[in-house]
């Protein structure tokens, strides 16, 4: 068969597919690019690709994915028409977002966790994004499918969804060391635009130890910390943080709502031109993390709208009107019930699980209780972040339930922790009975005795935090 009716006929084939799968029929809603793919081959991906004259955007990083890329959707689609796919973690749900949308920009949200599965060097070639979007990049999976991945193999993975572009832009957050190394490292290729805080009133309250320099590993130097590793900081080898093209110079953070300020200066890749802006905006108030995943967005959209006099205008638009729907599924939020506040959501790696933290810092005006979920069997490493998290928020009762799979290794943890805290207490819940566990932990949030509850960090987004989620809003 020729290689354009076989092109033809894998996207009909995939048209075919897309219907079949609203009946609940094959692999689901990324049926359509799996089929695409069995059909024409892989290398047929950079064609289907190339259908879109400026090309694909691709969100990665441990996490903001999901909320920049929904984010960025909502920015973008006011502009021109997009294709799209959020919470992707396979070439199939890419192309199955190609093949859906109409449009000639693209906004795709991809997750890798390791080389291997999430095979990023053969994804940047068959995509050919002309941008990738770091969010930030922590410590998070210390094992995938039973092999240990340690975090410099994790850091290449992400590093490797960039590394072979020769064309576009890369735009990463200048206040992670990190990601900002894997961007540094492609500024004579093509353009780079930074996003990160340019204000004094942001710091971290948790005290922890400043990472490696991702250049000679030595000791970073921080003149401010932001949230964890985010900050600005410098390194006696030279590395520093870069200064942001898109950064947040005004906030009022209010109880009810707060007041950003954001300035951008940076490089226009649909227009090639740079571009200056200056705007405020109104927003709910959705925590310090939620703060960079609205630069993120924001900085990846001036940088991509064709609609260059449209940027503050729409920047307005979108956000001056966001209310907490925009949060994904499973993720951290704070519910009151009565006259207690629960804060309650997932944050599997430390740095979801400080961010968390601090999120529900906003709302603590007494003694606190903390319910956490364990990590599993070969998690160690989460674990100890974890336990930092807890040390720093000092809790004055402790209850500790399994997270994931092994009561065992949850209970290695209790004891852990018991030692710290005379007050904990420890529930064996089985994942196997997941309806058990989740409405044993929607009665300890509502029984409990504290007017203050954090109840956070392992299980999954949907199948359980977002249950419990909706059992206490619903009450």
């Amino acid at each position: 068969m020729g290689g354009k009716i076989r092109f033809n006929v894998a996207k009909f084939g995939a048209k075919v597919a897309s219907q079949v799968s609203k009946f609940g029929f094959g692999s689901g809603n990324n049926l359509p690019g799996y089929v695409f793919y069995k059909i024409a081959g892989k290398e047929a991906l950079k064609d289907l690709a190339h259908e879109m004259s400026i090309g694909p955007i691709l969100i990665t990083g441990t996490n903001g994915k999901t909320t920049t890329t929904t984010l960025l959707i909502k920015l973008l689609s006011a502009d021109t028409k997009i294709r799209k796919s959020f919470e992707s973690n396979t070439i199939h749900a890419i192309t199955t977002g190609i093949l859906k949308g109409d449009g000639d920009l693209g906004v795709f949200e991809y997750g890798i966790r390791n080389k291997s599965y999430g095979i990023p060097d053969t994804v940047q070639r068959l995509i050919d994004p002309v941008g990738v979007v770091y969010t930030t990049i922590s410590r998070e999976h210390s094992q995938v499918a039973g092999v240990k991945n340690p975090f410099e193999e994790y850091v290449d993975a992400k590093s490797l969804l960039s590394q072979g572009m020769t064309r576009g832009v890369v735009i990463s957050n200048a206040d992670d060391p990190v990601t900002a190394n894997i961007a540094c490292n492609k500024r004579n290729d093509l353009h780079v635009n930074f996003y990160g805080l340019a204000i004094d009133s942001i710091n971290d309250i948790f005290e922890s130890d400043s990472p490696n320099c991702p250049r000679c590993g030595k000791k970073l130097e921080y003149s401010q910390k932001f949230l964890n590793h985010r900050g600005i900081y410098s390194c006696e080898c030279g590395f520093k943080r870069h200064e942001p093209n898109v950064k947040l110079v005004g906030a009022d953070f209010k109880p009810d709502n707060w007041d950003l300020t954001i300035e951008g200066n940076l490089y226009n890749y649909t227009n090639n031109k740079d571009i200056s802006f200056e705007v405020s905006i109104n927003v709910p108030p959705f925590g310090f993390h939620n703060i960079y995943n609205t630069l993120a967005s924001i900085c990846t959209y001036a940088t991509f709208t064709p609609k260059i006099d449209n940027i503050e205008n729409t920047i307005k638009e979108v956000f001056n009107n966001l209310d907490m729907s925009f949060i994904p599924p499973g993720r951290f939020e704070v519910v009151k019930l009565n006259d207690k506040y629960v804060g309650l959501g997932q944050g599997d790696n430390g740095d979801a699980a400080k961010i968390n933290a601090l999120f529900m810092n906003q709302y603590i005006d007494g003694p606190l209780e903390f319910i956490y979920t364990t990590p599993d069997e070969n998690e160690e490493e989460i674990f100890e972040d974890h336990l930092e998290v807890i040390k720093n928020l000092n809790p004055d009762h402790m209850i500790v339930v399994p997270g994931r799979k092994s009561i065992e290794k949850a209970k290695e943890y209790y004891n852990i922790i018991s030692e710290e805290y005379d007050n904990a207490d420890f529930y064996p819940l089985s994942y196997d009975k997941m309806d058990e566990r989740i409405r044993k932990l929607v009665d300890l949030a509502e029984t409990s005795d504290y007017n203050y509850v954090i109840m956070t960090v392992c299980g999954e987004e949907q199948e359980m935090w977002e249950n419990i989620k909706q059992k206490l809003i619903n009450k």
